[in-house]
């Protein structure tokens, strides 16, 4: 059999931009606010190669070999006449890491990543901020809160954060800017929509208790089947993967 037509990853990314523009619309935000992290973790080369060239920026990965080779593959495609609607091709990519990160992988990540959505303990915190201060670099991380409570789910307790959030916002070089949460799975993205709205209420009763150069400006929440509720409640970043390459085959 002959492969899908890469035409149909521009017809879910335009579905895609369509519910974010909605959920926007909704609540009363701009779709400027809300930034769309590609999930290439399962994609091919030229269906990441096709968003490129439809003017997405932003990828997340969540395997740290993967990540780092994908982050020095990639380059934003040159084209000769851009097509309607695809940003500036000279923008630079962005590469996210969405994962679970062990402490022994933070050297392998660090260089490559503008933004690590998953630091899910002080101890992967307090090891980001080691290999960044040796390497001079300023990463900027989330943390992940566990909102549901599910043991299957890794990340900071609400409570332990505000507990422990005057040694957790210290930890410099690395710089916190946000939280990050995955809610419970379900049919039914209404479901979601209190664990999103509960980390949101978080962040805000962090911000009050931050330094003046910690904004919390990004919440990572949302994924393909309930992004549009996590826009509804104030999601900066939503991780979308399987809805960008639905109709595409992986054999």
């Amino acid at each position: 059999m002959s492969p899908e037509p890469l035409s149909h990853i521009a017809e879910n990314l335009r579905g895609v931009r369509a519910r974010i523009a909605d959920a926007a619309r909704r609540s009363g935000r701009s779709e400027s606010e809300i930034r769309l992290v590609a999930v290439t973790k399962y994609a091919r080369p030229e269906w990441v190669t096709e968003l490129l060239r439809r003017g997405v920026r932003l990828l997340g990965e969540s395997r740290p070999q993967q990540f780092a080779e994908r982050a020095g593959e990639f380059e934003v495609p040159r084209l000769d006449a851009p097509q309607s609607g695809a940003a500036d091709s000279r923008l630079p990519i962005e590469w996210h890491f969405i994962g679970h990160l062990q402490r022994n992988k933070v050297r392998l990540v660090l260089p490559h990543a503008s933004l690590i959505h998953s630091v899910d303990s002080p101890r992967l915190l307090e090891r980001i901020r080691e290999v960044a201060a040796e390497s001079g670099i300023a990463p900027a991380v989330l943390l992940q809160v566990n909102v549901s409570g599910e043991a299957t789910k890794g990340g900071f307790a609400p409570d332990a954060v505000e507990q422990e959030w005057p040694q957790l916002v210290a930890a410099k070089p690395a710089k916190i800017v946000g939280l990050m949460t995955m809610a419970p799975a379900s049919e039914d993205p209404e479901e979601a929509r209190p664990f999103f709205a509960a980390l949101r209420e978080l962040r805000d009763r962090l911000a009050v208790q931050s330094p003046p150069d910690v904004t919390l400006s990004e919440l990572s929440m949302g994924m393909s089947g309930d992004f549009d509720v996590a826009i509804e409640e104030g999601a900066t970043l939503v991780r979308v993967g399987s809805a960008l390459f639905e109709g595409m085959s992986d054999s």
